[in-house]
């Protein structure tokens, strides 16, 4: 994945990259949070994975104790480098990368979420946006669904901003129910006029439990897509088959789970099939002619 074309058009750096200024620097907000967002924690696992990779710096955080309930969630001890013992509190922590040979700048956004004052907490993340001159904010989930473990995870891109849906040709969210933080932020950001985009996993319920490898690896070859950048995850490709392999022989320990699996496959393959349709191929056709334009 190392090797991506960022030349390729579809991503958000082509849709705010400025023709007059084309070495002025585009900068994209990622977020994600730990918690009821987070199936297998895949999605807070790529963003930390992204950042250990740019090598990115903290910039900031948000206060804990506003927040957070922390008889729900508590600070931890642990033991620093020098062998002290200090306790470490539930926050959000805002760091900032540069990829390199690039004019693109991320800003992650990685934390608990916080069981008090939704709006607040948001209202001041859409300020640290604004203040970094942030173009965009991809949101970063998972959930956990009835999809097996044996076939590529889907990845569910929406945005409800109409430039985004039109230049990264998506569709806009149906969903309608509960939301977690990440909603919240979602509309807060669009409040503010700032784009936002949403990145969903679907994680096998069955093996929610993290980490989840395979998971995370489909939300990182997705926003490599998004970004137009590339990533070094040989090593997660060999986790993610190590991951599945030792699902496979829990799977097979026991007759029930063995057939679950199997009726999840043969559901999946049989939507999966309309892809080869007419209609299915029309549009992939006029999705080439399109790019092939822009070129």
């Amino acid at each position: 994945m190392d090797t991506f074309d960022d030349s390729t058009p579809g991503g958000v750096r082509d849709l705010f990259q400025d023709a007059a200024e084309p070495d002025k620097r585009v900068t994209i907000m990622l977020a994600a949070f730990e918690g009821w967002n987070d199936a297998g924690e895949a999605a807070s696992d790529a963003l930390k994975y992204m950042g250990r990779f740019w090598g990115s710096e903290k910039i900031s955080t948000i206060d804990a104790d506003e927040f957070y309930d922390f008889q729900f969630t508590r600070p931890v001890i642990k033991r620093n480098g020098s062998g002290q013992r200090r306790i470490k509190w539930p926050n959000t922590k805002i760091s900032k990368a540069s990829v390199p040979n690039s004019n693109l700048d991320i800003i992650l956004v990685h934390g608990v979420e916080p069981s008090y004052k939704w709006r607040a907490y948001t209202a001041e993340l859409v300020a640290s946006a604004k203040e970094l001159d942030v173009d965009c904010i991809v949101l970063v989930g998972a959930l956990l669904a009835d999809v097996p473990h044996t076939r590529p995870i889907p990845v569910t891109v929406t945005s409800d901003d109409d430039l985004v849906r039109e230049s990264l040709e998506v569709e806009p969210s149906t969903y309608e129910g509960p939301i977690g933080i990440v909603g919240v932020l979602a509309e807060m950001g669009l409040l503010a006029d700032i784009p936002t985009l949403s990145l969903w996993a679907a994680v096998p319920h069955y093996v929610g439990q993290s980490p989840s490898p395979k998971a995370q690896l489909a939300l990182l070859s997705k926003l490599e897509e998004v970004l137009q950048v590339g990533v070094e995850t040989q090593a997660l490709i060999e986790e993610s088959e190590a991951w599945e392999r030792g699902v496979d022989e829990l799977a097979t320990e026991d007759p029930e789970v063995a057939a679950y699996v199997r009726q999840l496959e043969e559901a999946k393959d049989t939507v999966d099939l309309p892809e080869a349709s007419g209609e299915s191929i029309a549009r992939e056709f006029e999705r080439y002619l399109k790019k092939r334009r822009r070129e």
